[in-house]
């Protein structure tokens, strides 16, 4: 007993002792709450940045996909869910979430150099701009489409017929994912002249 409180006191010497300016426990205390304050204004940053109100804050994105969305289903609909932009761009879990904002980031020097400042660049532009986010939905199995739509929920006898073939021979075997057939289903699709029927792939920027 007597072992432990001489280490004790040993211990609390060393962490009050006064180093050039401050204890180590202030310091200690101090580097904790520095910590605490950047993390909380990161997330805070995170969170402010995965708002639809932020997505469409600049004209490109309001003007060109978003006033496509609300012509569809997943904005105005009888159930009254409504898929926002960060809903279907933005994965939810926090490790790939990052991934795709430090992707994203590359997206400010489009804004800076105005890559698509007119509605002209952006058709220009649509095709390869699709088929970035047709790649990136594909290589991840469609991820965000499936925080909302579970292969495992879907009852397919309430399908029309060839929803449910297509679901049954596609889906459910892991043959296709649900970008491969669904490209169109939010934003228009691109002039697809001289694309192969099928086509999955790549186009090389112009």
């Amino acid at each position: 007993m007597k072992g432990l409180l001489s280490f004790a006191g040993r211990f609390w010497r060393v962490f009050s002792r006064p180093s050039v300016h401050f204890s180590l426990g202030f310091l200690t205390l101090g580097g904790f709450l520095a910590g605490v304050m950047f993390w909380g204004g990161f997330n805070t940053a995170l969170e402010v940045t995965n708002k639809e109100a932020f997505c469409i804050s600049c004209h490109e994105m309001k003007n060109n996909p978003y006033e496509e969305l609300k012509q569809t289903i997943h904005f105005t609909n009888r159930s009254g869910v409504r898929a926002t932009c960060p809903d279907c761009h933005v994965p939810h879990d926090w490790t790939h979430k990052i991934g795709r904002k430090m992707q994203a980031s590359k997206e400010v020097w489009g804004k800076i150099f105005g890559t698509i400042d007119t509605r002209e660049k952006f058709l220009d532009k649509r095709l390869e701009l699709a088929t970035h986010e047709w790649d990136r939905l594909k290589s991840n199995n469609s991820l965000e489409c499936r925080n909302c739509h579970s292969a495992e929920s879907m009852d397919i006898t309430r399908q029309n017929p060839r929803a449910a073939k297509m679901h049954e021979t596609y889906l459910f075997t892991g043959e296709r994912t649900c970008i491969d057939c669904h490209k169109g289903i939010a934003h228009r699709l691109p002039d697809m002249k001289g694309v192969e029927p099928g086509w999955t792939g790549t186009v090389s920027a112009k």
